[in-house]
């Protein structure tokens, strides 16, 4: 499969970030690319860095109007399209959502972020409810697809869930950077186990992992790019730079998950017998 990834950076102007992903997904799908993912929150610049109610009034319903705009490009492209939105699900409810589009337009799927972070920089659980709907993979023409969410990405259980429920894909829109207060080895040493993490995703599944991160500075935070492409081993099939836009189409083997559960069955060897402890927030021993 032809996969594509666009990293970008996002400015204030709302028209501007959609119209140069439109103009990006137009250029990658005549390039051959089947499936195109974008980042987080992608029609905006991250609002998150504060805690303010009339940065709600950036949500809208699905459908609405960006599901109308992306819709267009993805059947105007023939393409299959991962988005991210902020949506708003009725006064005062609000969630972080991927919508997934199929070649002909239509609404193949949504996923709502599960996990809600709430760091400085990053006051997500002040704007987003937790999603509702569960790990469910979204069956596409391109494959069954397991869309998260980026802080999603840091959790195996999520990952793992995805796998068992017959995703094809680990997909993860992002938007993550650096701490401009750390030091330059803290960032880096940040930056690699959030690539290290979901590279043992792909491996412990089996599935190729694509996660397409922002770009760029955003008020306080740096973030830091490095988009990727990994296989079903881990192994990187792309790589984003950290400080630049990129745009790129990946060629991923799907038959290719198949051979490697073979070689390393996981799946197989699990002792769900075990495990009822993952159901606990913590395991008291004394």
């Amino acid at each position: 499969m032809k996969v594509a990834l666009i990293q970008q950076h996002n400015t204030a102007d709302i028209d501007d970030n959609r119209n140069r992903l439109a103009e990006k997904i137009r250029h990658l799908a005549e390039q051959g690319a089947q499936l195109i993912v974008l980042q987080e929150l992608h029609n905006t610049l991250y609002f998150c860095q504060e805690e303010d109610v009339d940065l709600f009034n950036l949500a809208e319903p699905i459908p609405g109007p960006s599901t109308q705009f992306y819709g267009n490009l993805a059947r105007e492209c023939k393409v299959v399209l991962v988005t991210s939105l902020f949506e708003r699900r009725a006064a005062g409810l609000y969630h972080n959502t991927a919508v997934v589009f199929e070649a002909d337009g239509t609404i193949a799927g949504t996923y709502r972020k599960m996990h809600i972070p709430d760091d400085p920089g990053y006051y997500e659980k002040f704007y987003f409810t937790p999603g509702d709907l569960g790990f469910q993979p979204i069956q596409t023409s391109v494959g069954r697809l397991g869309v998260l969410v980026c802080w999603d990405q840091w959790y195996p259980e999520a990952a793992r869930l995805m796998a068992l429920a017959g995703a094809e894909m680990l997909i993860y829109p992002t938007a993550i950077g650096y701490d401009p207060h750390d030091d330059a080895a803290e960032q880096e040493r940040q930056r690699e186990a959030w690539t290290t993490v979901q590279r043992g995703h792909a491996v412990a599944n089996g599935l190729p992992v694509v996660t397409v991160n922002r770009v760029g500075h955003e008020g306080e935070p740096l973030f830091w790019g490095s988009s990727f492409v990994a296989g079903p081993q881990g192994e990187f099939l792309y790589r984003a730079p950290k400080d630049q836009e990129a745009e790129a189409i990946v060629d991923i083997d799907m038959q290719r998950s198949e051979q490697v559960r073979r070689w390393w069955p996981f799946l197989r060897d699990r002792r769900i017998d075990q495990y009822s402890g993952l159901t606990s927030r913590f395991l008291d021993t004394e």
